[in-house]
């Protein structure tokens, strides 16, 4: 018995301090060395202070701001809870969400008649999506420009400044980064939304 008990303990021992210290060391290493930012979280800092991840999404409700997608966590862009809402097309809880969502944006901008972009009042697929579409900016333009007393022409220079393309100039589609724009933003105003 102890034949058989000795090796399989050894071999215990050594599978856990390859695959459980030794390579997740290995692996987290290079990718500080070769990944900086994205390896400690894309972390935004502004004046020195964290903001937040680039890549996980953040409430903004003041006009002077542009809004992200609304989120599916609860509580609001809780990493720890991702997750899309799991409301189906034909699901009347849907569509009462949102049209009540078209109706608060269509209050917070009553002189505006476009029509309201899909992902301002629709879930990403983990209900932390950061990125609303150009689209989506070009919808809140007005009312962020009037908001903080800024010409609209230089607000959408900002925002096409923050304008992210295609990835490998083939994949997906162009996205507005709000946790880019929004601090951008600030610091143009010097920081009065």
């Amino acid at each position: 018995m102890r034949a058989e008990i000795r090796p399989a303990l050894v071999l215990l021992g050594a599978f856990t301090l390859l695959t459980g210290i030794a390579y997740p060391a290995a692996v987290t290493g290079a990718a500080r060395a070769l990944f900086p930012r994205q390896a400690e979280g894309s972390l935004i800092r502004v004046n020195g202070t964290i903001r937040g991840s680039a890549l996980i999404g953040q409430a903004f409700s003041g006009a002077g701001y542009f809004w992200s997608r609304p989120s599916a966590t609860v509580p609001t862009y809780n990493a720890a809870a991702s997750s899309g809402s799991n409301l189906g097309p034909t699901n009347p809880a849907l569509a009462e969400a949102l049209t009540g969502r078209v109706v608060a944006l269509r209050a917070a901008d009553p002189a505006n008649s476009a029509p309201v972009p899909v992902d301002l009042v629709t879930f990403s697929g983990s209900g932390l999506d950061p990125h609303i579409s150009p689209a989506a900016a070009a919808y809140q333009l007005a009312r962020v420009a009037r908001a903080r007393g800024i010409p609209v022409a230089r607000m959408q220079q900002l925002v096409d400044a923050t304008t992210e393309g295609r990835a490998f100039g083939v994949l997906g589609e162009p996205r507005v980064n709000v946790l880019a724009l929004n601090p951008a933003l600030d610091r143009l105003a010097g920081g009065n939304p």
